[in-house]
């Protein structure tokens, strides 16, 4: 079976496949609630850049804390103008006296559909957002919608991999451990052992269910409804699932490469951003002057070296 003859199926292209009940799902999981700071945090953002929408994601959501850097992701309309996607920069804010701090990553909403859906040699956009995220802003209703189609897609490219990657018979998070270590792995960070496990005992109640509602949403059967299952997905459009795979896994590292040497020159608040995890970490202040504000990278060494005398001084 071709290519064409697989996607002529929708098992690689499932967007068209009817899928109401992995969309209330997701509709549900999108709607969780946050912290008002949070939510208050994602207007003002939003509103500065024009956005469709903001996803809020991590551990923070997870834990419902204002501590540490929230993660957000904003949507914006049109084309994606940077062809290194997404450009990241950091932020910080006061809401009600209350002092936040967030990373935030932006990117086209119609590059962020096509990379969930599996359509990039890119394994960071369905990997991330299978996993649990916030619609916690929207411009209306409609952006909302297709910003839920997208996180659909994630949760249906992720699922397809993760039953071409796993056992032929296993419980569901059997299959989504086969999967989180093979992207972890296609990826160039570390990640301690049994980071998979993490993930779906942190998450248990959003994983729960899951996977049978995406490969039910993109008409791969299985048997089973049990503690196990057998999923039935052909061996022709399995060979073509791992033939997709390994054309992203070849690109993985590269492009994560590729994305580092971007971000030390075009990271917004990257100065700042280093000197609050380096305070955070060490105990030790860093000035953020001007010239370490415009040169983070050049500014490094120095920073670096002084907080090792601070510490050896302290120690």
């Amino acid at each position: 079976m071709s290519l064409n003859q697989a996607q002529s199926l929708n098992l690689l292209h499932p967007e068209e496949q009817t899928s109401s009940r992995l969309d209330e799902r997701i509709s549900v999981a999108l709607a969780a609630p946050v912290h008002p700071a949070v939510q208050a945090f994602a207007a003002h953002l939003a509103k500065d850049r024009g956005a469709m929408g903001v996803l809020f994601y991590g551990s923070n959501l997870r834990t419902g804390s204002l501590e540490g850097v929230l993660d957000y992701y904003i949507l914006l309309p049109g084309t994606q103008v940077d062809r290194i996607w997404p450009r990241v920069s950091y932020h910080e804010w006061t809401f009600e006296g209350e002092p936040l701090r967030a990373k935030v990553a932006e990117m086209a909403l119609e590059t962020f559909a096509s990379a969930a859906r599996g359509e990039r040699l890119d394994t960071t956009i369905w990997a991330r957002f299978v996993q649990p995220s916030a619609l916690i802003w929207q411009r209306d209703e409609s952006d909302r919608g297709e910003i839920a189609i997208a996180i659909a897609s994630a949760a249906k490219t992720a699922a397809r991999l993760a039953v071409a990657l796993g056992p032929e018979s296993g419980t569901a998070q059997d299959y989504w451990r086969a999967l989180f270590r093979a992207t972890y792995s296609a990826e160039f960070r570390v990640e301690k052992t049994g980071r998979e496990d993490s993930i779906l005992s942190f998450n248990e109640a959003h994983f729960d269910g899951l996977l049978l509602l995406a490969l039910e949403a993109q008409g791969i059967e299985f048997r089973g409804n049990g503690e196990k299952i057998s999923p039935e997905m052909a061996r022709p459009v399995r060979n073509e699932v791992l033939g997709w795979w390994r054309r992203c896994r070849r690109m993985g590292k590269p492009l994560n490469i590729v994305r580092l040497i971007k971000a030390s020159a075009t990271f917004e608040g990257a100065a700042r951003y280093a000197a609050w995890k380096i305070e955070r970490h060490t105990g030790v202040p860093v000035e953020v002057t001007p010239w370490r504000e415009r040169h983070p990278v050049l500014a490094a060494p120095a920073v670096l070296f002084s907080v090792w005398s601070a510490r050896r001084k302290a120690g």
